[in-house]
This record gives structure tokens, C-alpha cells and sequence, in this order.
């Protein structure tokens, strides 16, 4: 039986401590969507600058890349676990750079996926090139994707208009990185913008859906998802980036806490007007995950 290593009182929050290689196979559960930050094997002894200073590259041993086919076979085997459960009409996002964007997609397709969009994510604030021998990198991708080819999938199109002035939405959003109020409880090394997350959940969910995350990090699904009352299953391995995200979660127990940071998020706050964009919602999801 799953013993959950965390979840909040309300019980939209939940976390697991362990590799998803192992428990998703332990329970039965389909998600609405599920957003995943796989590792980029980018931990390869080099350098970049952060906050005016020459920092490594490297994230961890769980970062550190492998021959082609290794990769390969990681993507192809979480990738196949995730499919298992997702419903047939939801939808996948998956982030990454070049690294290893073109393998995740290749992953998707032979497994049935229908690739949507690819968004590319320009940043408004990307640290600068250190070797002046490259563009500066500034963009990272977002490849969405639902499960069937013939299935219709959840889009919310005339709130992503509404977002957007009233105009259609592209596959390219100009966002800024993490801020400084996004760093309360410590700092994962490939943290996401609640930003990217809020506009992602907006945008493919309906209120009280259930988002999956197998790469959870500090879990900033988790909490755009809660923000925008959604619901959230995370899944990590390291410890400490499980307790970072239990303290994360449990800052929004604070009601005046959880208000700042909706009206930090340009999205939640336009998001108000659903209605009036003539969104119409299902009714709420009453399952409740099995442990």
C-alpha cells in the first residue's frame, strides 16, 4: 500500500517520495493532465552565470546524460508509464531544450501521441552568454500532446484569447524566469515560473481536474494547480526537494499567502473573467486517488 509522504488537509495536494518508475505501477488512477519536467542531461561539467556569477551546470547525478539509446529508453519507459495514466481525452505537457525535446518527441509518436502544439517559451530575463561564442540561450520548449490521435482533448480556447487581449493565443509565450518570491522555501536548480505552470493548467484543465507530475521537483505544478483550483499528484525521488515542496504547499494555508500570490500571476488574475469568456465547466471530479 502507497503511504503518501505528504498531503495537504484539503487533499488536492499530494506527494509521493520515490521513483515513478516504481510507483506508478502500484496504483490504478487516470489524470485529467500531466505535466512533465523530465531530466535534460545537461550535468556535464560546464559552466553558466546566475544572479552575476559563474555557477556550474551541474544538477545532480539524476541530470548526468548516457548514450543516446539510455536516453532513449529512460524517455520511452516513463513516457509509456505515464500514458497508462492519463484519460483518453487528456493531455501530456513535456518541457526541455534541445537536449532533449527532439527525443521526448520522438518517444510521443511511436507511442500513440498526437503532438498539439510545441510551445516555445522566450524568456524575458535569460542570463547571458559567458563564452561569447554563441546566440545567447534564451527560449525553452514545451511540446503538448493528447493521447489519442482521435480524441477530442480539452483546450480552453476562449479563456487563452481572453488572456491574450482578445486575441489568439500563439505558441509563443514571453515570460520571465523564477522571481525572487518564488525561492521562499529554497531554490530547485530547474525550478519553473508559477507563471509557465498557472497559464499551462488555464489552459487544458477544467477547475477541480487532477494534473500528475512524475518529475515534481519543488513541485511548482503543484502549486499553480492548487492556485487555480485544480488538483495534484507529485512524485520525487530526492528528499530534500519533497520536503521543499511540503513546505511549499503548506505556505498556501495561509490565506493572505495564498492571495499574494495569485495577484503576482498576470493569468490567475485575468482568469477571474472564465465566465464571462463563456468557459462552461464540467462538473467537479469527485475521485479521490486510491491511498
Amino acid at each position: 500500500m502507497i503511504k503518501p509522504f505528504y498531503k495537504s488537509l484539503d487533499r488536492a495536494f499530494t506527494l509521493l517520495h520515490g521513483d515513478s518508475f516504481e510507483l506508478l505501477p502500484q496504483f490504478d488512477f487516470k489524470f485529467d493532465m500531466i505535466f512533465a519536467d523530465p531530466p535534460y542531461f545537461l550535468s556535464n561539467d560546464g559552466i553558466s552565470y546566475q544572479a552575476g556569477k559563474i555557477v556550474s551546470v551541474n544538477k545532480g547525478d539524476w541530470d548526468k546524460g548516457g548514450t543516446p539509446e539510455s536516453i532513449r529508453k529512460f524517455n520511452h519507459g516513463w513516457i509509456a508509464l505515464c500514458r497508462e495514466k492519463l484519460k483518453d481525452n487528456g493531455t501530456i505537457w513535456v518541457s526541455g531544450t534541445y537536449h532533449n525535446i527532439f527525443a521526448v518527441a520522438n518517444c510521443l509518436t511511436a507511442l500513440g501521441f498526437k503532438i498539439l502544439n510545441v510551445i516555445t517559451w522566450a524568456k524575458t530575463n535569460p542570463p547571458p552568454n559567458i563564452s561569447c561564442r554563441y546566440f545567447t540561450y534564451s527560449t525553452e520548449f514545451i511540446i503538448w500532446a493528447r493521447k489519442w490521435p482521435k480524441k477530442p482533448h480539452q483546450y480552453n480556447y476562449e479563456l487563452m484569447k481572453h488572456l491574450n487581449g482578445g486575441k489568439q493565443m500563439t505558441d509563443v509565450w514571453r515570460l520571465p524566469a523564477i522571481a525572487p518570491w518564488e525561492k521562499s522555501c529554497g531554490k530547485h536548480p530547474t525550478q519553473k515560473p508559477l507563471a509557465i505552470m498557472a497559464r499551462i493548467i488555464l489552459a487544458s484543465t477544467n477547475p477541480g481536474a487532477w494534473v500528475l507530475d512524475p518529475f515534481a521537483g519543488s513541485s511548482t505544478t503543484g502549486i499553480a494547480a492548487n492556485l487555480v483550483n485544480r488538483r495534484f499528484l507529485g512524485i520525487e525521488r530526492e528528499l530534500d526537494f519533497v520536503e521543499m515542496s511540503r513546505n511549499r504547499r503548506q505556505e498556501l494555508d495561509d490565506y493572505q499567502t495564498r492571495i499574494t500570490y495569485c495577484n503576482k500571476i498576470q493569468d490567475i488574475k485575468l482568469s477571474e473573467a472564465i465566465e464571462a469568456s463563456g468557459v462552461v465547466c464540467e462538473a467537479l471530479d469527485s475521485r479521490d486517488l486510491p491511498f
